[in-house]
């Protein structure tokens, strides 16, 4: 079974993802508001949305017909607790972290 932060983190790496939650800090939206940006089949994006609620920074309610997403901020507690051991990273600061992660990859992608 995987750490928590571990869900958390393989979430957050792809930028389709994050670009989703960007969006849901402003409001809760409908999946297919959420899809509508994306040149992507909506098969896709519920897949996206699926891993981003199993890793808890989501939540999901049916609303008569209609499917919304909410974001849950509390779910990257831990994961902001984690990152400020490394004294590097203000509380869920997600463009710091962004960049973080780019570097990261960056630097992975030689080995």
């Amino acid at each position: 079974m995987s750490h928590p932060l571990d869900i958390v983190f393989a979430a957050l790496a792809d930028p389709t993802r994050r670009a989703i939650l960007s969006m849901l800090l402003e409001d809760d939206m409908a999946v297919t508001d959420v899809a509508e940006p994306f040149d992507m089949s909506l098969a896709a994006i519920s897949k996206h949305l699926t891993v981003l609620a199993r890793a808890g920074l989501i939540s999901q309610d049916q609303r008569g017909r209609v499917k919304w997403c909410k974001l849950e901020p509390d779910a990257l507690r831990a994961a902001s607790v984690w990152m400020q051991g490394f004294g590097q990273f203000e509380p869920v600061n997600l463009d710091a972290f962004e960049r973080f992660l780019a570097a990261e990859l960056d630097t992975g992608a030689g080995d």
